[in-house]
């Protein structure tokens, strides 16, 4: 018997014949009997080695990292915790218990293993430290929350949490996707300290640092709409309202130096400063919406807390059962479903 028979390891791979049987046995070394190796169509061995290494192998139906999580998570996991990691060796199978540990106390329901804690040398390169940097601090600053490491592939959720998270990434954006929703849904976090191994020779990377980087960029972006939505539009409005006035000193400058005059150019300077101006007006009035809606989500997720919490309805004769405020069991919300009911409001929030 296992000592983590509820917990199911979640191994995303392409083309990792070189390390995958390493990964799955020291998971398996470790006390996890259920691997799950989801494979994204390898050309290589990955899928039979995975397999002699005592994994389930499922190949998966889409392509990239975002979408194998997604399906794997829906329809080939029915353990109620999840330890996701990479198939590269790069994460180090003893900090399981750790990155669990958050998760079976109660203390969160997403658990992310930060690599900077103890990253060996050579395991990451100067330009994708670098970019990891940035990402973090554009995460920071965007959705106002420091999760330290949000690229991170070592993770650990409860499944119930996962299907609570709208995700859409096919990619490797699937991290920080993961990320930005734990923060719109109110998803506990926590942060455990991991070792990061550089990869084993003889395997090489999947990852494209400028291209995928862009990628996260633009889904950090993306998703402030329905996050930070004053600093979506109040970007937007910034820059075109900069450009504005930028192109207005220029054809004032022209006008009374030379006396040009640059109609086009004119016209155009009026237009983007218009255009600006109304788009940090919009974002500010969607931030005030947007704070409005999540102080009424929590006040209705009070509401249900506290009707949950209440005890046994008074019985009034064979009639229906009153409660201690005076209503009936057909008039107000049954207490059993609570948790429905506010996983519900949760979903209602998300936006996109």
């Amino acid at each position: 018997m296992s000592d983590h028979d509820d917990v199911c390891v979640l191994l995303p791979t392409m083309n990792e014949a070189e390390t995958v049987a390493r990964v799955v046995t020291d998971f398996r070394d470790a006390g996890f009997e259920e691997v799950l190796v989801i494979d994204g169509g390898s050309t290589d061995e990955t899928r039979s080695i995975a397999r002699e290494a005592g994994a389930r192998v499922v190949e998966q139906s889409g392509r990239g990292k975002g979408q194998a999580v997604r399906e794997a998570v829906r329809d080939h996991v029915a353990a109620p915790y999840v330890l996701m990691a990479d198939a590269d060796a790069t994460y180090d199978a003893d900090d399981a218990a750790a990155m669990l540990d958050p998760l079976f106390e109660g203390e969160a329901d997403h658990v992310i293993g930060n690599r900077f804690a103890d990253m060996r040398p050579g395991a990451m390169t100067r330009l994708n430290r670098i970019g990891n940097r940035l990402i973090n601090l554009a995460f920071r600053a965007i959705h106002r929350e420091g999760y330290r490491d949000i690229l991170s592939g070592y993770r650990a959720f409860t499944r119930e949490s996962f299907l609570r998270l709208h995700l859409t990434a096919d990619g490797f954006g699937i991290e920080t996707e993961m990320a930005v929703e734990c923060v719109k849904n109110r998803v506990s976090v926590a942060v455990v300290p991991v070792t990061y191994r550089e990869r084993p020779g003889g395997s090489a990377t999947n990852l494209h640092p400028i291209r995928d980087g862009g990628v996260i960029f633009l889904e950090l972006y993306r998703k402030a709409k329905t996050n930070n939505p004053l600093f979506y539009f109040g970007s937007a409005g910034a820059a075109a309202t900069a450009a504005g006035l930028g192109m207005g000193a220029f054809v004032l400058y022209r006008y009374l130096a030379f006396g040009i005059s640059h109609n086009v150019i004119a016209v155009g300077a009026v237009g983007a400063t218009i255009l600006g101006i109304q788009l940090l007006v919009f974002g500010f009035l969607a931030d005030m919406i947007h704070s409005l809606h999540r102080e009424q989500i929590a006040r209705y997720e009070r509401v249900i807390g506290g009707e949950a919490a209440e005890g046994p309805s008074v019985a009034d004769g064979d009639g229906p059962a009153v409660e201690a405020d005076g209503s009936t069991e057909a008039n107000r919300p049954r207490s059993a479903s609570g948790s429905e009911l506010a996983d519900d409001a949760g979903r209602d929030g998300r936006g996109d």
